[in-house]
């Protein structure tokens, strides 16, 4: 199902509707790409409020299609995966818009990352979960990230959720500077509104040549260290100690179930 884009007070909500939690695999990327495409042609003044839908905003990358790729020892595989996902997020971060992030519930890892890509982030005051857990169960963390989540975050709140992995409730998530604002649920949508409305559609091509300035050093860091690091992930892929790990989240998972 495409995902739904609705025009409202003077924004484009869209909501993210690829599964249940929006687990992050090749069809949430053709969902992605597809309501972007959508955006730039019938939607192109407007700023961008991005939200998931019940609990979760995205709950990350898909474990069990992902996880097959991963083992496949087949580095073109591996390396395509990661093109197709770095270039979902750079879709995001680049857009020449203002866009915003309502968080409504759980945004794990990858799905974590789809908020920190966001100019802005709103959360909902909700039970949920946040973090970036790659490197505890076995996934080497991509250049094109860490540096995305240092533009976010900061240097040292970088190191820290990266390296640890690291799982946070709202309040955690809040002191650590993932959400420019907490408000109750009924107020999110209204709230990241007022966010993505930061300037009037006069101001539009003020706001990209800004946005882009400020993105610039990410942008040329991301294109020179993604040949050099990312051309490492396949073998880091194939490490025995990071398999194993792989293999006993997907263990996890499967017994959840």
């Amino acid at each position: 199902m495409a995902w739904q884009i609705e025009p409202i007070n003077g924004c484009a909500l869209v909501r993210m509707n690829t599964s249940k939690v929006n687990v992050q695999n090749a069809q949430f990327f053709g969902d992605l790409h597809a309501a972007f495409d959508r955006l730039e042609r019938d939607f192109k003044e407007l700023p961008v409020v991005l939200t998931g839908q019940g609990n979760a905003f995205s709950a990350g990358i898909d474990f069990q299609a992902s996880f097959d790729i991963f083992g496949s020892g087949e580095p073109d595989r591996i390396k395509e995966w990661y093109r197709a996902y770095r270039e979902t997020n750079l879709r995001i971060f680049a857009y020449p818009r203002p866009t915003v992030a309502a968080v409504n519930g759980h945004a794990i890892a990858g799905g974590l990352i789809t908020a920190l890509v966001c100019d802005f982030r709103v959360a909902a005051r909700t039970p949920a979960r946040f973090g970036l857990n790659e490197v505890p169960i076995g996934i080497p963390m991509p250049a094109a990230y860490v540096e995305i989540i240092k533009y976010a975050l900061g240097e040292r709140v970088a190191a820290l959720t990266t390296l640890r992995g690291q799982l946070y409730d709202l309040e955690q998530a809040q002191a650590l500077g993932f959400f420019h604002e907490v408000v109750q649920p009924d107020q999110l949508i209204a709230t990241a509104i007022d966010y993505a409305r930061c300037i009037t559609p006069d101001c539009n091509v003020a706001y990209a040549m800004s946005k882009k300035a400020l993105q610039d050093g990410v942008m040329r860091q991301i294109h020179e260290r993604t040949v050099a690091l990312d051309a490492q992930l396949p073998a880091g892929m194939s490490d025995p100690g990071n398999r194993r790990a792989q293999d006993q989240r997907r263990q996890e998972i499967m017994h959840k179930r």
